[in-house]
């Protein structure tokens, strides 16, 4: 059976997630547009947004709960923006 990951921490995990893509060193070769780069930034952010895409739609969270999730999800778009264009 998975394991039960409480809103609150999935939360924290996905600001873990954006924070991992943004440090990702750029590579020397191709720079931002090297292909293994884009994949690992996208495989992160996209991580992020699993984590906290349902929670808005869970009757039981908070009114907080949903409006940092919400903040999740458009924090990993502007993240992708910002990184890879």
């Amino acid at each position: 059976m998975a394991k039960l990951i409480l809103a609150a921490d999935r939360i924290i995990l996905a600001r873990a997630l954006i924070q991992k893509a943004r440090e990702l060193p750029i590579p020397t070769d191709g720079g931002k547009y090297n292909f293994s780069y884009i994949a690992q930034v996208k495989g992160y952010l996209r991580q992020a947004r699993d984590l906290v895409k349902f929670i808005p739609l869970t009757a039981g969270t908070t009114a907080e709960i949903k409006g940092a999730a919400q903040e999740i999800l458009a924090k990993a778009d502007q993240a992708n923006k910002e990184i890879l264009h």
